[in-house]
This record gives C-alpha cells, structure tokens and sequence, in this order.
C-alpha cells in the first residue's frame, strides 16, 4: 500500500475498536495461562509458595508488554488486530520502532491508574477488581476518541495521540 492511500485511511471507529479490544482480552487470556498460570501452578505445587501481588503485577505487566510490543514492532497488528482489520502504524506511516512501541503500551496502560485508585479507596474483592480492570480496558480507550477535536474519520485515542502513533482500519481485501 502507497504512502498516499495509507495517509487517506480512516481511524477504526468506536465500536470497531471495542470489539477487537474484546478479542484482544480474550487472545490474552490464552497467553497469560501460558505464561503466568503454568509457572505459578509449578511453583505453587512444588516448592508450596505463592509471588508477592506486586511481583505478580509487574511480572504480568511485563509478560503483556512483551507481547505487545513484539507484535507491534513486526507488523503493527496484534493478533485480534488482524481479525479486525485494524493496524497500528508511528505516525510517518511507518510500523513502530521498539522505542516507540513501549512509550505505546506504557500510555496505553495508563487506564491502570483509575483502577489502582479505586481499589484503595473502595478494597474491592478479588473478581470485584477484575471486572473492573476489563470493563475499564474495553471501554477507556475507545472512549477517548471523543475527546480528539479532528474529523470522526481520523480520531485517535489518548495513547495513540502521546505515542506519536495512530490506529488505521485497513479496507478489505478484493479476494
């Protein structure tokens, strides 16, 4: 694809952008059993111990940046990315460099802030702060597109705008 048809690609929409995040947190789930799951289960059943929770956040924080950014940094698309013909380019048209990818996924994981504050303040149960953290992850994000001035047809959300990147829907493709 041309740099020109490329600069004339439309921003997924709000709805298009809540459903590949929906598939994206189901991608992920098949990724965290793989990596966090199976290892504590391990450590849990042979040595009978269990990581602190803030180990476990920073070494799942970890685990999901990886993925992210490994995927961005090849291609531009995650996995549920591809499904919904959604890529995520720097904003020179070009696929992400590793820099710029993890300044992505640190702005993109700027919505754990409302949830950590919420949680000190109301100490929700262990679902209580899952639910929270997905109904939060699905719908931030897109939410903030709303707040960008520009054309529906270009809108970007929040991370996108202080990563210097942007999202593009990709037409279909002529079979």
């Amino acid at each position: 694809m041309s740099q020109a048809e490329i600069n004339h690609l439309p921003g997924p929409g709000f709805w298009r952008r809540v459903a590949c995040n929906l598939y994206e947190q189901l991608v992920l789930l098949g990724v965290l059993a793989l990596t966090f799951l199976l290892p504590n289960l391990a450590l849990g059943i042979i040595f009978q111990i269990s990581l602190p929770s803030w180990l476990t956040f920073f070494y799942l924080y970890g685990v999901l940046g990886i993925y992210f950014v490994w995927y961005w940094t090849r291609t531009g698309q995650t996995l549920a990315m591809q499904t919904w013909r959604i890529q995520l380019l720097a904003n020179n048209n070009k696929v992400l460099s590793r820099r710029r990818a993890i300044s992505r996924y640190i702005y993109g994981s700027l919505w754990l802030l409302p949830c950590v504050i919420l949680q000190s303040i109301f100490h929700f149960q262990q679902w209580q702060i899952i639910e929270l953290l997905f109904a939060v992850a699905l719908f931030f994000s897109p939410l903030s597109i709303f707040l960008d001035r520009r054309p529906s047809a270009s809108r970007q959300s929040w991370p996108d705008r202080f990563a210097q990147t942007k999202l593009v829907q990709l037409p279909r493709q002529v079979r």
